[in-house]
């Protein structure tokens, strides 16, 4: 007997704690920088455009990235490619403060690579190694997730604060994802093997050619576009209402807070059910609520508007779900997972990007604000149509 690569990982108690951290350093690299984006503008001296392009990169790098997770799991198996993609995470966040525009821009590149690895295979290692407990590991992985990005939106600004520099603020959040890779090594141990595994190929047909399988890229893009677009610029959306910076990035806290609750919430109920369709509903209908209120009164009640906001990013944890109970076996879970992520976080990319040049163009943020509430009824349309009960 003996412990092999091609063997799932062991489903241990300090395996879940470490998905859980993994999770965790998933999106304060993004969420971390938003907080205090002006600063980083007016201390690089960079435009508009630049700034732009620096809240497009996560997405565009997840989209990139993640087409390799697939192979890097095979070739190194999960423990090790996990390790690895947290290694170039915390390697990405210490470069990325260390110079000029072009250290922040490349070092943000690389930290979004590690995080589009575990973005791909940690859904693949729930399924394989919590089987019968899917929907409560998604929950958790997903609140990790949640309250990673609001951690790092909620003590960014302090610690600039505290330390004097935006750099060591941003910066500290290396001994995090540093942390969780210690765990990670810790924890992550494939199962035992009486004989060489050989690997196959597996066979069937390309997801590509499965209607469901686009169904469920589109609706997981089109939400990433939302979310990454919400997180991107929202403390600039309140702040233009004549909200201060502090408040400004709480809120955002707020926002990212309440992914906890909802993650925890939201991937069992719908595990436990043949449809997901009527969450999506209600959480299309939330969302879409919270938006028009941005958009047309954003300082009349901007503490509801975000928490509707933020109850309504539901839909992510419900996308990452649906992944696994619209597929039948592992394999296929990693497939549709690597589809739905490469593809549907190169579509999310565009959205930051043009939701910040229309702003330029305009002067306001009503138009773009107005178009998210179209791109969420088409979200919506597409979720009720990805939840009902069908494999691909």
């Amino acid at each position: 007997m003996r412990r092999s690569r091609q063997v799932a990982l062991v489903g241990s108690t300090l395996l879940a704690i470490g998905v859980a951290l993994a999770a965790a350093n998933l999106r304060p690299a993004v969420t971390s920088l938003a907080s205090v984006l002006a600063d980083v503008r007016v201390s690089l001296g960079v435009s508009t455009a630049w700034t732009s392009v620096l809240t497009a990169v996560p997405a565009l790098c997840f989209g990139f990235a993640a087409f390799l997770a697939p192979w890097l799991g095979r070739r190194f198996g999960m423990a090790r490619a996990v390790a690895l993609s947290l290694f170039v995470l915390t390697v990405g966040l210490v470069l990325r403060v260390v110079d000029g525009p072009a250290a922040v821009l490349g070092g943000t590149f690389i930290a979004c690579a590690g995080i589009a690895v575990c973005n791909v295979l940690i859904p693949v290692v729930v399924k394989d190694s919590f089987p019968g407990r899917v929907g409560l590991l998604t929950g958790v992985y997903t609140a990790a997730l949640a309250a990673g990005a609001a951690l790092g939106a909620a003590f960014t600004p302090g610690l600039e604060s505290a330390f004097g520099s935006w750099r060591l603020a941003v910066g500290a959040w290396a001994f995090l994802s540093a942390a969780a890779l210690v765990v990670w090594l810790a924890g992550a141990r494939h199962g035992f093997s009486a004989r060489p595994v050989t690997r196959r190929r597996v066979a069937g047909r390309s997801l590509f050619r499965s209607p469901l399988a686009w169904v469920i890229t589109a609706f997981f893009g089109l939400q990433s576009l939302l979310a990454y677009t919400v997180m991107g610029w929202l403390p600039q959306i309140l702040g233009d209402a004549g909200i201060d910076r502090t408040t400004a990035g709480l809120l955002l806290a707020i926002a990212m807070v309440l992914g906890v609750p909802v993650s925890l919430i939201i991937p069992p109920l719908a595990a436990r059910r043949p449809s997901q369709s009527g969450l999506v509903l209600v959480l299309g209908v939330v969302s879409i609520l919270g938006v028009l209120g941005l958009a047309l009164a954003p300082a009349a009640a901007p503490g509801l508007w975000v928490v509707l906001v933020g109850v309504g990013m539901g839909m992510f944890p419900l996308a990452l779900v649906m992944i696994s109970l619209r597929t039948s076996s592992s394999a296929d879970t990693a497939r549709l997972s690597a589809m739905a992520q490469s593809i549907g976080y190169l579509v999310s990319a565009s959205g930051p990007f043009a939701f910040g040049v229309l702003r330029g163009e305009t002067g306001t943020w009503t138009l773009s604000m107005l178009l998210l509430v179209g791109l969420l009824v088409l979200v919506t349309a597409l979720g009720w149509l990805a939840g009902r009960p069908r494999a691909v």
